[in-house]
């Protein structure tokens, strides 16, 4: 289960594709910052991928930074590694800071089961929404709810979030044999049947 609307979200500090260190506190935007659960071979994650560029394009300079983690299993999905996480960053342009999570703890504390999964966070680090990016993946001309946008707009101009949480649409995180998040603990881990998602 995701970490409640109104908690202090949980700190991190993860290696990047750059080969540095960042934690939440050097990321973290002067007016609020964007957290997305991610990773390379997800089909959902592609396809919003040039949404999440332009995201961070349109709201870093009016104050909110984004942040995009990886924490799946790489052994067992080897192109979600780092190496493969640079060429990405690389090749889609990458702005803001992709960072990998072998640990998988800042999954498991923020409680994201879902590529994309997104923390919204107000100036104070408090999560002010959750969920999806918009209500559809598939065909980005086509969205009716750009959910995501309407709460930056609303966390901006200091108004109470309409729609605080949402249901993410992605794949499943694919946790580790025996380090199951919250998200599969009641499906199975060790067969992985809470990774049987693309």
């Amino acid at each position: 289960m995701a970490i409640e609307i109104g908690q202090k979200a949980p700190q991190f500090e993860l290696p990047g594709v750059d080969d540095k260190t960042h934690s939440l506190a050097q990321v973290k935007g002067p007016q609020g910052t964007i957290v997305v659960f991610s990773c390379n071979h997800c089909p959902y994650v592609v396809m919003y991928e040039e949404r999440m560029v332009k995201l961070h394009r349109d709201y870093a300079p009016r104050g909110i930074t984004m942040v995009a983690i990886n924490a799946n299993d790489t052994e067992a999905y080897p192109a979600d590694n780092l190496e493969n996480m640079k060429l990405r960053a690389a090749s889609r342009g990458f702005e803001f800071p992709y960072l990998i999570d072998e640990s998988q703890e800042s999954a498991r504390l923020y409680g994201a089961t879902r590529t994309p999964e997104v923390f919204l966070l107000d100036e104070s680090g408090t999560v002010v929404y959750h969920g999806r990016i918009d209500d559809n993946a598939e065909d980005a001309g086509a969205v009716e709810r750009h959910d995501l946008r309407e709460a930056l707009e609303q966390l901006l101009a200091g108004s109470p979030i309409a729609v605080p949480d949402t249901t993410p649409i992605g794949c499943g995180i694919k946790w580790r044999l025996g380090g199951c998040g919250s998200g599969c603990a009641t499906k199975g881990c060790a067969d992985r049947k809470c990774n049987s998602e693309k």
